[in-house]
């Protein structure tokens, strides 16, 4: 991640900053909101699940509700249409990191890391089911070292890719992936590289510099190698990035340079007609950045050659406006649209201005945005925001591990992704709600195997709004305080 924040005047402030708005992960006591199970509403039913930034509820389901045929339809009034569909969902989740793995592998017995990934991806009695992961391809910050999947000394060359291995991810990544995917066997897993191999560099080295351009093709063999090595183990990567963030360069931890222009070189020239031959389905993803440089994108998918092979663009919510992703997606509605990366850390420590801005930003905001994933950085840290080597020393994960006993905290990015996870299922598509209406954000989605509906309002003023919802002639009202977030759910019609 750059440690670069977003510009949005409505989101929350970190002190020396004028602009940060990540998201703090609060720690609750374990369990908190979780084992509750999600029941099938009739044809008449409500079910909702409440968040309040007081931390009163959390992800707290409520009593039933039922549409009353009667009720009229308050001033304030979010009416659902199932006939407007827009993008396929892939889900909602976190990068299993470096950090995130150890935690779970090293720090965690057996028993608690089992249940913690029941937690994570499951879809049974607490489950909150993420549907999507990323990876790092080599080392990010947070690793316990740096190092790629092909270490030379400096002056070295290996353009055979013959030291080639992933022995790396043995003995931490792999087993947790291939748990996650055992309990969630639709999980989408993609993958983004933080460097080349140093030796494929100008700097000769993973911190900061530029991808040669004799190395282009040898880095595209490099990325397919990757994907490979993690099928052949049973974990399929559908997609790729072949740059995190490439336009920064950390001093500290792996980075690369890799501008429009050597994007779609890499894309157009090398690595899509590599995966085409190969006839290999992992699509690729361009950008992987943030919302506030839009034209990087749009200059890689104006290059004829490129475009074709490019799937989709990544966003990343440090600096800029989601509305780019919008920008984006109408220049190119053949495109999809990925949200890959934001952090909660220390910086934003006021849950009635973070929860809102996250809803607002990211699963609310990314979602309408075109969006058809959304994924946090960290899935899990310790209670030293760790471990790390280099980049963020305050991120949080959406869980904090403690090192010692192995014990969960649920923060706040759990909450706020579980109340769409839990409820929208890959294949589920986004309807049509109210973008804003009298303080309140709205996004509405309809699954795909059973036709359920679950809409998620926020209320991100500081007072209550009472509000009906409806589809058609059923409505009921509702009263959602101040700074709180609700999801319903029903059976669709």
């Amino acid at each position: 991640m750059s440690l670069l924040f977003p510009s949005s005047s409505s989101s929350p402030s970190r002190p020396g900053f004028a602009s940060a708005v990540l998201m703090l992960a609060v720690c609750i006591s374990a369990g908190a909101g979780a084992g509750v199970a999600q029941a099938a509403p009739d044809a008449g039913s409500v079910s909702s699940w409440q968040t309040r930034a007081d931390r009163s509820r959390l992800l707290a389901r409520e009593p039933d509700r039922r549409f009353k045929p009667g009720q009229k339809a308050l001033p304030l009034h979010i009416e659902v249409d199932s006939s407007q569909r827009f993008q396929t969902m892939e889900g909602f989740g976190a990068s299993l990191t470096d950090a995130s793995v150890w935690l779970m592998q090293q720090r965690m017995s057996e028993t608690q890391r089992r249940a913690l990934l029941e937690e994570l991806f499951g879809r049974g009695p607490g489950g909150i089911g993420f549907d999507l992961t990323r990876l790092t391809i080599g080392a990010s910050d947070f690793s316990r070292s740096h190092y790629s999947y092909l270490d030379l000394p400096p002056g070295q060359t290996d353009m055979a890719l013959k030291a080639f291995s992933i022995e790396a991810a043995r003995a931490e990544l792999l087993p947790v992936v291939k748990s996650a995917l055992a309990i969630n066997p639709r999980l989408q897993v993609m993958a983004s590289p933080w460097s080349a191999p140093g030796w494929m560099k100008q700097t000769d080295s993973l911190i900061k510099g530029r991808l040669k351009p004799e190395m282009y093709g040898v880095f595209s063999e490099y990325l397919v190698r990757y994907v490979d090595a993690f099928s052949a183990e049973g974990v399929p990567i559908f997609a790729l990035t072949i740059q995190n963030e490439p336009h920064f360069e950390p001093p500290d931890y792996p980075g690369m340079r890799v501008d429009p222009a050597e994007r779609a070189a890499v894309i157009g020239q090398h690595l899509g007609p590599l995966l085409e031959r190969r006839g290999l389905k992992t699509q690729l993803i361009d950008w992987d950045h943030n919302w506030d440089e839009l034209k990087s994108p749009l200059a890689v998918l104006a290059d004829p050659v490129a475009r074709r092979y490019v799937a989709g663009v990544g966003w990343h919510c440090y600096a800029g406006d989601v509305q780019a992703q919008t920008v984006v997606h109408e220049a190119h509605p053949d495109k999809d649209s990925w949200f890959t990366e934001c952090s909660g850390g220390e910086w934003a420590p006021e849950w009635h201005k973070t929860l809102p801005w996250m809803m607002s930003n990211l699963v609310i905001g990314s979602t309408r945005g075109w969006a058809k994933g959304v994924l946090m950085w960290n899935m899990a840290l310790d209670e030293n925001h760790g471990p790390h080597l280099g980049g963020c020393k305050d991120c949080r994960g959406v869980v904090t591990i403690d090192s010692k006993t192995g014990e969960v905290t649920r923060n706040i990015e759990y909450y706020a992704l579980a109340h769409a996870s839990k409820f929208v299922r890959r294949g589920a598509q986004r309807i049509a709600s109210p973008t804003k209406l009298g303080g309140l954000e709205t996004v509405a989605f309809r699954n795909a195997d059973d036709g359920s509906i679950a809409l998620i309002v926020s209320n991100g003023e500081a007072q209550s709004r009472r509000f009906t919802v409806g589809q058609g002639p059923r409505r009921l009202a509702y009263t959602l305080p101040k700074h709180s977030v609700v999801t319903f759910t029903w059976a669709g019609q």
